[in-house]
């Protein structure tokens, strides 16, 4: 169970990575706990403190609801992908009224320039709502950039549509660094002219110092997901779980057709991905090839996608996962994807003997969906008539 900070206790407290901080119960803006927290206001998703050229600290802020711009923490690899504040057209990507993306433009400029560049970006405290109140969990401590991507895909503007109005926002990757936890002494010196770098985080100085980020990664300690774990959390998900399964249910040839679509969005390195016949198809729904690598160096590995278009609620079963593993050749790996879940014995047998099979389950898919942007304009129902139309 996660630590929770009253909402009167919150000046005093230290930031501890997933911790809640409780907002006030008055019904203003006055009820929100960051602001009480961090010297940075207390509306808006990118806040700070100081100057535009010169941030004292920064506070990253995330309702984890946006369908359009949908922020994501990957608590496995410590990387977080963030959307600016230009979230409505008829802006340039640099105005808007808080400036949020003319200061990521500045910190991410920083954090490839010179050493003393780098120094000149302040702590970026990171948040995301609860769903509950003005409540907000701290996420963690970041910095620019992440190990995977070059400097040229850190910070990316790209386009959206809304009403036919086409507008640019950025697309951030940060690094969350491993620092459990921020220290009441040195959060309350930033804003002053003597700031308390022996409570530093050693991580936050260690980077500022030219060092590689060292992130904060968080396996997962079960690997076999139970029922819970992979039906989706929030209503907007479920409701793009029961929009797919309504549009194919009677369908199923259409939803192998739009699992192949889902496995394309998750594998950004999946290719030659074919749907098989419905009467030839071998107990695989669809086949397809994975590139490891870049170059004349990168090997290739096939893999087979079993697709269930099950209700929400029914499992798929030991009989349905030993379908797709005895159909998997030497050296391929399977992809299940179910608009339900695996059921408790056909995923920790998978996992007990090593058969290397993702599952993308409906919790998966909504989320895969809700990353890729690809249902911002119009919803999911719009999304998928759009593309896999179905006639009266």
């Amino acid at each position: 169970m996660a630590a929770t900070v009253p909402f009167d206790g919150l000046a005093e407290a230290d930031l501890i990575v997933d911790a809640v901080y409780e907002g006030g119960t008055s019904g203003n803006a006055g009820d929100d706990p960051i602001g009480k927290l961090l010297p940075v206001g207390n509306s808006g998703g990118i806040r700070f403190r100081g100057r535009i050229g010169a941030p004292k600290v920064i506070a990253l802020v995330t309702s984890g609801a946006d369908a359009d711009w949908p922020d994501w923490l990957d608590v496995e690899t410590g990387v977080l992908t963030y959307f600016g504040d230009n979230k409505r057209p008829g802006h340039e990507l640099h105005e808007t009224s808080r400036r949020g993306n003319h200061l990521l433009r500045n910190i991410f400029d920083w954090s490839n320039g010179t050493l003393a560049d780098r120094q000149r970006v302040p702590p970026i405290l990171v948040f995301g709502g609860t769903g509950v109140r003005r409540n907000h969990r701290f996420l963690g401590l970041a910095v620019p950039g992440a190990s995977h991507a070059s400097s040229i895909d850190e910070l990316v503007g790209i386009w959206r549509s809304t009403g036919g109005q086409r507008y640019q926002n950025y697309r951030a990757l940060f690094t969350i660094l491993d620092a459990g936890t921020i220290k009441r002494g040195w959060l309350d010196s930033l804003d002053s002219d003597d700031v308390a770098y022996d409570l530093a985080p050693p991580a936050f100085l260690a980077w500022g110092s030219g060092a590689d980020a060292e992130p904060l990664r968080a396996p997962r300690t079960r690997e076999a997901r139970s029922r819970q774990d992979q039906e989706p959390i929030t209503a907007e998900h479920q409701e793009i779980v029961r929009a797919i399964h309504a549009h194919f249910a009677t369908h199923p040839y259409e939803f192998e057709q739009f699992a192949a679509s889902v496995v394309r969005m998750y594998l950004s390195n999946a290719f030659d991905i074919e749907v098989t016949r419905p009467s030839r198809d071998g107990g695989r729904d669809a086949v397809g090839r994975y590139r490891v690598g870049t170059g004349p160096s990168a090997i290739e590995i096939d893999f087979a996608v079993e697709a269930k278009c099950y209700r929400p609620g029914n499992s798929v079963g030991v009989r349905e996962m030993s379908r797709l593993i005895s159909r998997m050749r030497h050296r391929q790996f399977g992809i299940m994807v179910t608009t339900s879940h695996v059921d408790k014995q056909a995923y920790s047998e998978i996992k007990e003997d090593g058969h290397p099979i993702v599952v993308l389950s409906g919790r998966d898919i909504a989320e895969i969906i809700h990353r890729s942007g690809v249902a911002a304009d119009g919803g999911i129902d719009a999304y998928l008539q759009a593309h896999f139309p179905r006639y009266p």
